[in-house]
């Protein structure tokens, strides 16, 4: 049984002021192209479909067009829900999708259905469990001790009733321990969303969302296929592709990649100005790709963004890197940590996280653990 494994499409993406929509429609009709000439009986998509819970319109008619060409292939698609979707939302109409042979994830309820395909050599079993925090696993098992992510995906897992003898994929939307992340995931502080790769040794294939960058856990039997598109500066050295996973009897599995090319490419460049602008030097580069520059000039240029956006139309990020700049970054970091509380800290990082202050209940809170961690009581 051949398979295409794909997850964080994040369809609807803004960077900066830049709408990535026109890069996302263009992927995902290479994406088609490779599905026809592939072939494949089933396609995987492993969570953040969109960027944002409440998608915009544009992003949802995308969506929409693209399960609609796959429909009309007579593919059987699974997706699940990850972190930046809204599971509710996602799930909306799964049980009409189905007769098209599109399977929606439900939202996690306590008990995951798997859907079963044949071929040759028997049947094969997929499991789709959502993105899932220890709080949404533990309300349907009570008398389970989950206290980390590691037990949540283990409970839900144990309760699948996956049966050994058969080849069995589960699609699922986490980080499991020993995976590379780059700038543009969500993380947690001291890795507390840890999923260690033993919970899924009951599979024969472990098709995973949530990392932008493709690589294999261990062994190429539990793997993220990355991003299919750049999504941060971070991402610059990724070759983004799509992965074709091959089941044959119980025991063999191939897996490989077809790469794709993008419509813009992302790219980082370094110099002074006048290097920077010298056609002798840019004559060669795709001056339409997505551009991180760093001017090396040790004075500020004036309407410099106007200035190199004639020649870089789509510059997103501009930055100096020079003695004045060094010695400012030095000086703000020893700032930050030896003028700013705890609580300081804590509230300025969970701004960023969540792109809003704590309420007042959620400050109470935190005050209250930072006290009695500081007298030893947690």
């Amino acid at each position: 049984m051949k398979i295409i494994h794909l997850s964080d499409l994040h369809i609807g993406k803004r960077f900066g002021e830049f709408s990535m929509i026109e890069d996302q429609k263009f992927i995902l009709t290479r994406i088609i192209d490779i599905i026809d000439t592939e072939k494949p009986d089933a396609v995987i998509i492993a969570g953040d479909v969109y960027d944002k819970s409440v998608p915009s319109a544009e992003a949802v008619q995308l969506f929409d067009d693209f399960l609609c060409r796959l429909a009309k292939r007579k593919l059987q698609v699974l997706v699940i829900s990850g972190n930046h979707d809204s599971p509710e939302r996602m799930a909306f109409g799964g049980r009409l999708m189905d007769i098209s042979g599109v399977h929606m994830a439900p939202v996690y309820n306590g008990k995951v259905d798997a859907i079963s395909l044949e071929d040759e050599f028997g049947r094969v079993n997929f499991y789709m469990l959502p993105f899932v925090k220890p709080v949404n696993v533990r309300r349907f098992f009570e008398e389970e001790n989950i206290e980390s992510y590691t037990d949540a995906v283990r409970v839900a897992i144990k309760n699948m009733n996956v049966n050994p003898d058969e080849r069995n994929v589960i699609v699922t939307h986490q980080f499991v321990t020993g995976a590379e992340k780059c700038d543009s995931e969500e993380i947690s502080v001291g890795g507390t969303d840890n999923v260690a790769a033993d919970v899924f040794d009951g599979f024969d294939y472990v098709a995973l969302g949530h990392i932008h960058g493709p690589q294999n856990i261990g062994s190429e039997r539990i793997r993220y296929c990355g991003t299919p598109l750049k999504y941060s500066f971070s991402e610059v050295g990724h070759n983004k592709s799509v992965t074709v996973v091959e089941l044959a009897e119980k025991g063999s599995l191939g897996v490989r990649t077809v790469s794709l090319e993008p419509l813009r490419d992302m790219r980082e460049i370094r110099g002074t100005y006048e290097e920077i602008t010298c056609k002798e030097n840019y004559e060669n580069t795709d001056t339409n790709d997505y551009m991180h520059i760093t001017l090396t000039d040790e004075d500020d240029i004036p309407e410099v963004i106007s200035l190199l956006r004639v020649i870089y139309p789509n510059l997103m990020k501009l930055d100096y890197d020079n003695t004045r700049t060094r010695n400012a970054a030095k000086l703000e970091i020893i700032n930050d940590i030896e003028k700013k509380s705890e609580f300081e800290l804590f509230t300025e990082f969970y701004e960023k996280q969540n792109g809003m202050p704590l309420t007042e209940e959620q400050t109470a809170l935190v005050q209250q653990l930072i006290e009695e961690i500081k007298e030893g009581k947690v």
